[in-house]
């Protein structure tokens, strides 16, 4: 799974870069004042020119590259759960289960901003769905959650004699 999630990632920041170099880069290019920041109602409140839109995907690059960089080194992670040596390898797939499925989440989520705000500005109208933001916020915490109490019950399994 932690597999399908990484190409999943990758796929949407490539995806966020090809959308943001189209709209400000192509030939359909966007106004000289767009969106640039959405209230909780998903309702425009902040304006800027379409060079903003570059910070999406630099931000969600960043984010990738840092928790790749970070699921790189397991080994320096540091639980804190008492367990048995042989327990820490289990809480080392379950972190990075973790970090898989946040990585995704993350990315989806500076994704579907860039896509929606490109796509209000091409329609002159609209706001953002007040609804993504909480859902995936809620998906967020469950996984980090779903995650912590997996180690948990990890970290308290006794090893089989």
């Amino acid at each position: 799974m932690r597999k399908a999630l990484e190409i999943i990632a990758l796929c949407l920041v490539v995806f966020v870069w090809a959308v943001t170099a189209s709209a400000v880069l192509g030939p359909n290019r966007l106004p000289a004042r767009i969106p640039t920041h959405f209230n909780a109602a998903g309702q425009a409140d902040g304006w800027g020119t379409p060079g903003m839109l570059w910070l999406i995907p630099i931000v969600g690059s960043v984010i990738y590259l840092l928790m790749t960089l970070v699921a790189r080194f397991p080994g320096a992670f540091q639980f804190p759960l008492r367990t048995l040596p042989a327990g820490r390898r289990q809480l080392e797939v379950l972190a990075l289960s973790m970090i898989a499925w946040l990585k995704a989440e993350v990315v989806c989520l500076f994704a579907w901003i860039q896509y929606e705000t490109i796509n209000i500005v091409r329609q002159g109208q609209g706001r953002l769905s007040p609804l993504f933001v909480p859902l995936l916020l809620v998906a967020v915490f469950w996984t980090i959650g779903w995650h912590m109490a997996a180690m948990r019950r990890a970290a308290r399994a006794r090893p089989a004699d």
